[in-house]
């Protein structure tokens, strides 16, 4: 087994996901202490509070793991459109995250972001920097609903491999995917009991009223009542007076996040933890695609 680290963990979801994969996730790495309690509380490897911005410090850490592979998602808010669509600081994390790789050189890395990242100046160097360390690239945003995740989320995947082409590994994730996205009703069966659901939209020009029987909008880091002023969208897939907010426990669940899973902080924290996370099943999904390259 792939001895993995994930950095920019999280709560674990990437790591989980790969664990279900088949690699064995010997440690992880955050700065967000809010996380490290619920990583601890449900997943066996080390979680160790680090600013990994300070690239020779992070690095120096890892080594002594001596990983075959580098998993993770750099923060993401400054290329998301829920964002200012602004790259600031956290951006140059996704260069933090290819300068520790470059140094420790893995066998394969794998890192995730929005859909939106893949366009930017921070990637741009970032990947120029790993194809000069001597990885080759497969750059492709995947459809969660399409990887075994109840849920529209576009999510942007480069995959560092040595010892092959660039975009070996397009055809097989291609392959597996499946031909239809899968729905909430499919995912959860009788754990939500009712048909419509709301999910607060960004501005009212977007709906907010989904049903069971589509896959769920993306679930972001916050999670509020419906408004007294709701003023109701064409698109809504029902009246408002027919659906109510998702719990907490429904949104990790559309995240993938597994039934027996134990949630610690305040509800916002809880909250922004989950919409933050990788679902578990895209990180299986691109893990077990990985891996059958590799076997």
């Amino acid at each position: 087994m792939l001895k993995t680290v994930d950095l920019f963990s999280g709560v674990g979801g990437l790591g989980l996901g790969f664990q279900k994969a088949g690699f064995n996730v010997v440690a992880a790495y955050d700065n967000w202490a809010r996380a490290e309690t619920v990583h601890e509380h449900n997943l066996p490897h080390p979680f160790y509070l680090l600013d990994l911005s300070d690239e020779y410090k992070a690095t120096e850490h890892i080594a002594q793991f001596s990983p075959d592979a580098v998993i993770g998602g750099p923060p993401c808010q400054d290329f998301s459109s829920a964002g200012k669509r602004e790259e600031r600081e956290n951006a140059d994390l996704t260069g933090s995250f290819a300068r520790i790789v470059a140094a420790l050189q893995p066998q394969l890395f794998v890192m995730e972001n929005v859909a939106r990242a893949r366009g930017s100046a921070s990637y741009a160097g970032a990947s120029a920097m790993l194809r000069e360390s001597g990885y080759k690239l497969t750059e492709i945003v995947l459809d969660a609903s399409y990887c075994g995740v109840p849920q529209c989320r576009k999510r942007f995947f480069s995959i560092g491999l040595k010892d092959m082409h660039n975009g070996a590994l397009l055809q097989s994730l291609a392959e597996r995917r499946s031909r239809e996205p899968l729905t909430v009703a499919e995912y959860m069966g009788n754990e939500i009991d009712t048909p419509f659901y709301y999910r607060h939209p960004r501005n009212y020009s977007r709906r907010a009223i989904y049903s069971v029987n589509e896959p769920s909008a993306t679930i972001r880091g916050v999670n509020r009542p419906i408004p007294p002023n709701y003023p109701g969208h064409p698109r809504d897939a029902a009246p408002i007076d027919q659906a109510r907010p998702l719990t907490t426990y429904e949104r990790s669940r559309i995240q993938t996040f597994p039934k027996s899973w134990k949630w610690e902080g305040s509800k916002t924290d809880i909250e922004q933890m989950i919409g933050n996370a990788v679902p578990v099943e895209l990180g299986r999904f691109v893990g077990r695609t990985v891996l059958g390259e590799l076997q």
